[in-house]
């Protein structure tokens, strides 16, 4: 019997730049009261905001995550909420801010979607408070197309995905980028009840002798070039 395959989410990072305190708090509040309550209101749940632990005082970023059943949704709910009067009174002095005063320096956006052998987001289930939680968000990026798609069956068939289950690193997504600024890569992003926990977990991840083996196989050579790491912390009016 033919078992139909889970359909993939796409997933919407975008990664807002700011500068100052007034247009954080004006970011807090937009997507607090209009943006998170439109998406919802639209059919699209679990949206994450997350703030940078350790944050660049002089590019400061806030990153958004959505993610979306379908590609169409991906496409056509930003244009939607644009005829939600809630949204557009809500958000108001996001939308309209003049151009020499925005709530942001720009906005980077990162289209994914997600893995086959984790088609859809997961809520992560963790015990300690929100404002503890710690959130890593990573970015694998490879030399050529070809070890993308080798660092990419890693997780899917070489059981990667399940060594990270086995250790509850209470993964949100993994995802293939399919558009963004660093490619050929993938990402994923995984949650703990603190640094202590990300340690922890992470020594036994690398200490597994099912991981080790996997990355002495032929087929997973040198299919990271570049491996990059951040910890975020939710907003407290996250979905996560």
């Amino acid at each position: 019997m033919h078992v139909q395959a889970a359909p993939q989410y796409y997933y919407q990072i975008k990664i807002y730049h700011f500068k100052t305190q007034a247009q954080e708090s004006r970011l807090d509040a937009y997507f607090q009261n209009a943006y998170i309550p439109a998406l919802h209101k639209a059919g699209v749940k679990n949206i994450g905001i997350f703030k940078v632990l350790k944050q660049d005082s002089l590019d400061k970023k806030l990153y958004v995550f959505v993610p979306y059943k379908t590609w169409d949704a991906l496409e056509t709910t930003d244009q939607k909420l644009l005829s939600d009067k809630t949204y557009l009174q809500s958000g108001k002095d996001y939308l309209e801010a003049p151009a020499n005063d925005a709530a942001y320096t720009r906005i980077e956006t990162i289209v994914l979607r997600a893995f086959p052998g984790a088609p859809e987001p997961n809520v992560p289930n963790l015990t300690a408070k929100k404002s503890d939680r710690i959130y890593e968000l990573r970015s694998y990026e490879s030399a050529t197309e070809k070890y993308n798609a080798s660092k990419v069956k890693m997780f899917n068939v070489g059981g990667e995905i399940g060594i990270f289950k086995g250790y509850n690193f209470n993964a949100i997504f993994y995802a293939e980028v399919i558009a963004g600024s660093h490619m050929p890569n993938l990402m994923y992003m995984t949650t703990f009840n603190g640094l202590q926990d990300n340690k922890d977990k992470w020594k036994k991840f690398f200490d597994d002798e099912r991981f080790k083996a996997l990355g002495k196989m032929p087929e997973y050579q040198k299919n990271v070039s570049k491996a990059e790491s951040l910890f975020l912390y939710p907003t407290d009016y996250s979905d996560y």
